[in-house]
């Protein structure tokens, strides 16, 4: 998966038992259907991860206390949450601690790292910037040590996605459906560039709260899905993406249910002559949205022409007769 990452999702897995679990039913228009939720397109763009400091984001503090290293080191216990009623996120997390005031001669680097849970940091006395971030959500706090321990508990505004496809009531199998996460609703304006790709059935993508569309990809040629949806703080939201699509395998043949002929290339059509699929080989698989197509072989230099109707669910075989 792009975007997250293979990693960022396998230490994320003992966070989802916390996030509370919310349906959505994603249509093939676009719309939801199913409770708890009911869904409207955004009226805006969803708020974006927190960045770290020394990026987009300004700190605006009273001037810093530079840490000293001959002053003894002062304990920062630190832990985060989605909610102030939630319990403390147990894995997943990845901390970092800044100073508050970089030093231009030197790259803005963090003095420490730690992806446990609720690590203690031993920090001399001074200013500085804690950052932690959960899948694609995070947050950033100011922090001054003086000479006494200090606990500091983040609150990350952010839930969770699931996903996974299906045609009627049969679930897609995960190897062919791919899903891709997008902040905003479809319908804003302007190009976006997605903030998750690849995503697989079963997956989770943690995001701060908002609205997001998800493009659903079954298949590699116009089986496609747009569905908006909404991320709410500490929950995971469980998202089925209904596709009208069926399989369709195509054959080139000298007379029906006769054996398919070997090094055959296929273009397919739609009625207007979109190209929507083309392929090489004896019984290439393709899906494709419910619609009326033409399918074009081409061997040993002469052409065949077969027009056909894909209906939802309805997985079969296209026989081009080689006459």
């Amino acid at each position: 998966m792009k975007g997250m990452g293979a990693l960022g999702l396998l230490l994320l897995a003992s966070a989802w038992a916390m996030l509370m679990p919310v349906a959505a039913q994603a249509q093939f228009q676009g719309g939801f259907s199913a409770p708890p939720q009911q869904f409207a397109p955004a009226t805006g763009p969803s708020a974006a991860p927190s960045t770290v400091p020394g990026g987009a984001m300004t700190i605006h503090a009273p001037p810093a206390v530079m840490p000293s290293q001959s002053t003894a080191a002062v304990n920062l216990a630190v832990s985060a949450r989605f909610t102030r009623d939630s319990q403390p996120i147990s894995a997943g997390l990845v901390w970092r601690i800044f100073p508050a005031k970089p030093d231009p001669s030197r790259p803005y680097a963090p003095l420490r790292e730690d992806r446990t849970a609720t690590p203690v940091f031993q920090l001399p006395p001074g200013d500085y910037v804690v950052h932690v971030a959960l899948g694609l959500a995070s947050t950033v706090k100011q922090v001054s040590l003086r000479s006494e321990s200090t606990r500091e508990v983040f609150d990350l505004p952010a839930g969770g996605i699931r996903l996974e496809g299906r045609v009627g009531d049969a679930r897609i199998p995960s190897a062919q459906i791919t899903f891709d996460v997008y902040p905003g609703s479809q319908f804003d304006v302007g190009d976006r560039k997605p903030i998750a790709e690849g995503v697989l059935t079963g997956e989770v993508v943690v995001v701060p709260e908002g609205t997001y569309y998800i493009v659903s990809n079954y298949g590699d040629s116009n089986a496609q899905v747009r569905s908006d949806i909404r991320v709410q703080v500490g929950k995971l939201t469980d998202v089925v993406v209904n596709h009208h699509a069926a399989v369709m395998v195509l054959k080139l043949v000298n007379q029906r249910g006769g054996e398919a002929l070997a090094n055959t290339e296929w273009t397919v059509l739609t009625p207007g002559g979109d190209v929507i699929k083309e392929s090489t080989g004896a019984f290439p698989k393709v899906v494709l949205a419910e619609g009326e197509y033409r399918a074009i072989a081409r061997n040993e230099g002469r052409t065949y022409e077969q027009a056909f109707k894909v209906t939802t669910g309805l997985d079969g075989e296209i026989e081009v007769l080689a006459k």
